[in-house]
């Protein structure tokens, strides 16, 4: 007699999924990955060693990881204001914090270029103290910590809300001080949230465009990024040369994203 398997349809759910999963992921990176060598491993090497490919690369990686780092921080503060504060508009600012996923990013992108360019609303008081930041390369790390914060704070308030004030005033009963009980109670708590909101946020502000370049100036190997090279590139119809930016950006992202999930593992070890 065949045993009947525990999840009824588990056999056609999995075939829908890994049908759906090669059609959306696995199709595209398999042409993404064999597409470059068609110039030959030299002129893969030489398409992504181009000293302007390089400058590409590092400013987009540079400016994502720290956007995503200022992220922390700030949306750390939002989550614990939105979770533990009641306060008139605490509604208002906690629908705000979803504005960057549901905004346009070309819109986005305009908007800052209007508020931080030098005739701008911020950007004028920051010129008269010497700071420029529409069309520099600070000017395309604020655009991506302004895309990549939601996920920061969605990634940490559930956490947080689970957390409760309990443990913290559970550990000042026992006589630690508000920062012991920060230091050694909430922090670890929500180390693994925050690593995942950076990654998340890291992982949004790599490849962000529509946000991005009307902000950045697109000056090369000043304030130009990398997913405008492969845009220009496919613009000249260089394919092969554009798949080869995209599989270099793929495999930095990997790296960033394999150094983030240990960390988090670590963090959770810890918890533990």
């Amino acid at each position: 007699m065949r045993r009947r398997a525990a999840l009824p349809g588990l056999g056609l759910a999995l075939g829908v999924t890994w049908l759906w999963l090669g059609l959306i992921v696995l199709v595209p990176l398999s042409a993404l990955v064999l597409r470059p060598w068609e110039l030959g491993l030299a002129g893969v090497w030489a398409s992504v060693t181009e000293p302007r490919v390089v400058a590409a690369l590092g400013l987009s990686f540079g400016a994502a990881l720290g956007a995503a780092l200022v992220d922390l921080p700030l949306g750390l503060l939002i989550a614990w204001v939105v979770v533990r504060y009641r306060f008139p508009g605490r509604r208002v600012l906690d629908a705000a914090i979803d504005l960057p996923f549901a905004l346009p990013t070309a819109v986005a992108g305009l908007a800052l270029t209007a508020l931080y360019a030098p005739n701008g609303w911020l950007g004028a008081p920051l010129a008269a103290m010497g700071v420029t930041v529409a069309f520099t390369p600070l000017g395309v790390a604020v655009a991506l910590a302004f895309v990549g914060l939601p996920f920061v704070v969605r990634m940490v308030e559930p956490v947080l809300r689970d957390l409760g004030p309990e443990a913290e005033e559970a550990a000042a009963v026992l006589g630690a001080t508000r920062w012991q009980a920060w230091r050694r109670v909430v922090l670890p708590a929500l180390g693994p949230a925050l690593v995942s909101g950076v990654a998340l946020a890291f992982a949004r502000a790599v490849g962000e465009y529509g946000s991005v370049i009307f902000i950045a100036g697109n000056r090369p190997m000043e304030s130009e990024i990398a997913p405008l090279l492969i845009v220009a590139r496919l613009e000249q119809y260089d394919y092969a040369g554009a798949a080869a930016l995209g599989l270099a950006m793929l495999l930095l992202s990997f790296v960033f994203l394999v150094v983030f999930g240990l960390m988090q593992r670590r963090l959770r070890r810890g918890v533990v």
